[in-house]
Formats: C-alpha cells, structure tokens, sequence
C-alpha cells in the first residue's frame, strides 16, 4: 500500500461513505469513485486487523513458553 492510514481513520471515513451512499447524497458519478475507496479502505482495515491478531497471538505464544 502507497498510503499509510491508521485503523481508525480508514474506519471513519468507511462508515462517512457508507452514510452517503445510504442518505443518497452521492452522485451517480461520484458513486464509482467511492465504492473503489470504500473496496482499498475495507482492505486496509482487514490487514491491520490481520496484523494485528497474529501480533497478539505470538505474544500469547510467548507467554505460554
């Protein structure tokens, strides 16, 4: 990833898209425009998340040994 954004910022601005997606206040022509940020956005999360629980299950690991 070129762009280095924090869990929580990726997140928000998930859940703004969404929002506008929902409220019906994007545009037809912005619409593809946010479903691609929304898509890079959702996969930012997921590694993070990923990262994160391997990064905790070592530590689990080491401190049953």
């Amino acid at each position: 990833m070129s762009e280095e954004i924090k869990y929580t910022d990726a997140f928000e601005e998930l859940q703004d898209i969404v929002r506008e997606i929902e409220d019906g206040e994007i545009s037809v022509d912005e619409l593809s425009i946010k479903v691609k940020r929304a898509a890079f956005l959702i996969k930012v999360c997921k590694s993070k998340l990923t990262s994160t629980e391997e990064d905790v299950n070592e530590i689990l690991k080491d401190l049953e040994e």
